[in-house]
């Protein structure tokens, strides 16, 4: 099975490395998708410790990476980098997948899904 959501090897050192400064080292990256946000759609990653029964799992760069079925259905395919620049760094989120975001780019929709939208 081909991954649902990629890293790149910068994004994965740098979970890592926050895993290793909250001593989570042995907890999973989490990547979902809930309702809320500007457009509808927005991103949840995080680290946990529990696999749950319908999760995927898939391990990229040393990053043991869960990500819930119904997430699944939006993220396939999605890239997450992690980019460095003068005021400090963060990750970026290239989903294939969403066909409008909000300004800020936190939140997004798809063709299928629209999500909950919230006023900005």
């Amino acid at each position: 099975m081909s991954e649902i959501v990629i890293l790149t090897e910068s994004a994965a050192s740098q979970i890592k490395q926050m895993m290793k400064e909250s001593g989570e080292e042995n907890a999973y990256f989490r990547i979902g998708v809930y309702g809320g946000g500007c457009s509808g759609l927005s991103y949840a990653m995080g680290f946990d410790h529990e696999k749950r029964e319908k999760d995927h799992e898939s391990v990229q760069h040393g990053v043991r990476i869960l990500v819930d079925n119904e997430s699944a259905l939006v993220l396939k395919g999605t890239v997450i980098d992690y980019k460095e620049a003068a005021m400090g760094g963060g990750f970026t989120i290239n989903n294939p997948n969403a066909i409008a975001s909000c300004g800020c780019g936190s939140s997004f929709r798809t063709a299928t899904n629209a999500g909950k939208p919230e006023e900005c």
